[in-house]
């Protein structure tokens, strides 16, 4: 199991928390996903077949990358 978090720039309230939380979870072997919008940061603990890759390309693709 793999735990990180990751800290968001475009984070602005608990809606992006929850839009990433909804991509981040269908990723099969993403377990958890938390955040908070004060921080704009993201945690994620994952395992395979999710990657850290897989993670941060999910991440750009809907517009709330990785720093």
């Amino acid at each position: 199991m793999e735990k990180q978090t990751f800290s968001i720039p475009n984070i602005s309230c608990a809606h992006c928390i929850m839009s990433i939380k909804n991509e981040l979870s269908e990723l099969e072997g993403v377990n958890i996903v938390e955040g908070n919008a004060d921080e704009k940061s993201i945690t994620v603990e994952w395992k395979l077949p999710a990657t850290l890759q897989k993670i941060k390309d999910t991440l750009k693709k809907i517009n709330y990358p990785a720093a």
